[in-house]
């Protein structure tokens, strides 16, 4: 019997949803509930999904979940727990609830940790033994509404599998978390996030701030036409110590040589960028024009939000761009000066030659 032909309609649940937009395209995970589109209408905004575009265009103040290292010795996990806890003046919290005050608490906590460190005789010498998190929100948010959502957040993530201590640092005017988890789950494998995982983790903890009354959001940045990626921490460090990072020389040497040549090389990745950031846009705009069919008030307004939030996105630019432009417009600055200085000498040649002998 032959195979019966698909139609159209057969092909629909194939679809990318409408809130493709904001997907990370790097190992995609479980999708999200607001994330799931309404079997009756696949290519339609959900509520969920209408309130998340609400909050993009709004500019809903965006979380931050960010891993800043893993310890690897038992000196090491020592002395990160010492700075978390201020050595002993800030309290800690654990997976059970239990908090740990001042210097006996910290004590208590390197020696447990460390007699399970001692325990894990399965690890490699590499391998870590704890994974060092930040989960903070911009500066004027309610502390202790971020303190709670980082707890929740913590139980719901880590506190079935995973030890793990929390400390709230307020001495920042960014109000943020220093979450400490064991790499050795109860399970016995070891906690290895990945990028797709820092997302799904940022979207848990700004769900957990909204239950709480904060208004936020976890969007890529590319969502909000943001191209160039985020510095990594050895660079920063190498550029607060007056040091050049080799990445910045060689890109600058690179771009310097493009101007001077008044070339500019092509690179397959920058096309890509483009297109991508052309399709969300293209994608923004679709989501306005079926507001603009709902025959609503309340979705025109958003449909005009939609639109002006497409208008108001930064030019594509990457770091090499921004790089070109800077050295272009230093040499446009030099150029001036240059110029007067020849036209000096051009004058004092002719004063000399106009001399009476």
């Amino acid at each position: 019997m032959s195979r019966r032909s698909r139609r159209p309609a057969d092909l629909v649940p194939e679809l990318p949803p409408i809130s493709y937009v904001w997907e990370t395209p790097n190992r995609r995970p479980r999708r999200a509930e607001w994330d799931i589109p309404d079997p009756a209408a696949p290519g339609s905004l959900t509520p969920a999904m209408r309130a998340k575009l609400e909050r993009i265009v709004r500019r809903a103040p965006e979380v931050m979940v960010k891993i800043t290292g893993r310890t690897k010795s038992v000196a090491h996990l020592k002395s990160h727990l010492a700075y978390i806890m201020r050595n002993g003046e800030l309290d800690a919290e654990t997976e059970q609830g239990a908090t740990l005050p001042g210097r006996s608490g910290l004590k208590d906590l390197q020696q447990r940790w460390e007699d399970d460190a001692g325990l894990d005789d399965k690890r490699r010498r590499d391998a870590s033994l704890s994974v060092s998190i930040i989960l903070s929100m911009p500066a004027g948010t309610d502390a202790v509404a971020v303190k709670d959502s980082a707890r929740a957040f913590a139980i719901e993530t880590f506190g079935y599998n995973h030890d793990y201590v929390f400390v709230q640092h307020l001495d920042d005017k960014h109000p943020h978390v220093h979450l400490t988890v064991r790499s050795l789950g109860h399970d016995g494998k070891r906690l290895n996030p990945r990028k797709a995982d820092l997302q799904v983790w940022r979207e848990r903890f700004a769900g957990e701030l909204r239950l709480r009354g904060i208004a936020a959001e976890a969007t890529p940045p590319r969502t909000r036409g943001r191209v160039r990626k985020a510095e990594r921490g050895a660079v920063i460090a190498l550029r607060k110590r007056k040091i050049t990072p080799d990445v910045d020389r060689l890109a600058r040497q690179e771009v310097l040589s493009e101007v001077r040549g008044s070339r500019t090389a092509k690179h397959s990745w920058d096309e890509q960028i483009k297109s991508r950031q052309d399709a969300i846009r293209r994608r923004y705009l679709d989501y306005a024009a079926e507001l603009q069919r709902s025959g609503l008030a309340a979705d025109h307004k958003l449909a005009h939000q939609v639109r002006r939030f497409v208008n108001d996105m930064p030019a594509v630019e990457t770091r090499r761009h921004a790089l070109r432009n800077e050295l272009s417009e230093l040499a446009i600055a030099r150029r001036p000066d240059a110029e007067q200085g020849a036209d000096a000498e051009r004058r004092g040649e002719r004063r000399r030659h106009e001399r009476p002998r």
